[in-house]
């Protein structure tokens, strides 16, 4: 007995950082549920079966239904020997073709992945196209309509700076406050974007913004937001007025999810 809890007590654990890339696609998002179908479980159980224990996997952020990631990050504590590069090897061949893990490195006991991070910046894209290929559906909301970029730029600096986003927030967020500092709100129009070496031309938009933290669905009711100044539907000073009401019912809509992508995760 004496020497089995020695055993126990000095079992040396190991704390790996992942850098993950997904199409959200096809999942209720990254947060763990009961019915699975999310990122964390996959990724999850790939882990268990590489390394025989039970996994505690924590996440950067929690992604909706079908937003995708460039570079979302997780953390877990294993006893498991293998290199870092070792098991991200063995994830990729045990993971479904749209998740990769492009990074393992052993880090620090005090890293968390959502506590340690410093900034994030997520962007959106915008198909203001009647069509467009069909290979960008599940990555651009389409808007079959003329917007005014310039009246779109001019309401998006109004959201710049630390401020309370109540106005922004989606239900259920279990955020103990809503205040929040965007450093970053920035708009870029393309025509064209690149894709698997091919051009595919075309008017779009694409939406970026960084901040220390988000709140639930607070990208997305940015640019459901900015879209409707875009289509003159809000006016360009309401905008600072919504801020201020704190009124989730004064902002735009909700935009679909599938133009989302969580890009970086500053620490």
């Amino acid at each position: 007995m004496t020497c089995e809890k020695y055993n126990r007590e000095t079992i040396v654990m190991r704390h790996i950082r992942l850098l993950i890339e997904y199409d959200g696609t096809s999942y209720h998002g990254w947060q763990s549920q009961k019915e699975g179908g999310t990122i964390q479980d996959t990724i999850r159980a790939a882990l268990e079966q590489i390394t025989g224990e039970q996994i505690r996997l924590t996440g950067a952020g929690r992604t909706d239904a079908g937003v995708h990631a460039l570079g979302q990050v997780a953390a877990f504590a294993t006893s498991s020997m293998l290199l870092p590069e070792v098991i991200m090897r063995a994830m990729n061949a045990k993971l479904p073709s749209d998740i990769r893990i492009l990074r393992a490195e052993e880090t620090g006991e005090d890293f968390h992945p959502r506590y340690s991070a410093r900034q994030k910046s997520y962007f959106y894209l915008i198909s203001i196209n009647r069509s467009h290929s069909a290979f960008l559906s599940r990555y651009c909301w389409t808007i079959p309509c003329a917007l005014d970029p310039g009246a779109m730029e001019k309401a998006a600096q109004l959201l710049i700076g630390e401020h309370d986003f109540s106005a922004f927030m989606g239900s259920g967020c279990s955020s103990k406050h809503q205040v929040r500092t965007v450093h970053a709100l920035a708009m870029a129009h393309l025509g064209e974007i690149s894709f698997m070496t091919a051009s595919m031309p075309g008017k779009y938009i694409k939406i970026r913004i960084e901040a220390n933290a988000f709140l639930r669905h607070m990208v997305r009711n940015i640019v459901g937001t900015l879209v409707e100044v875009g289509r003159s539907k809000i006016p360009v000073a309401a905008c600072g007025e919504i801020l201020e009401s704190r009124d989730r019912t004064k902002a735009g809509p909700t935009a679909p999810a599938h133009g989302l992508f969580l890009e970086r995760i500053i620490y």
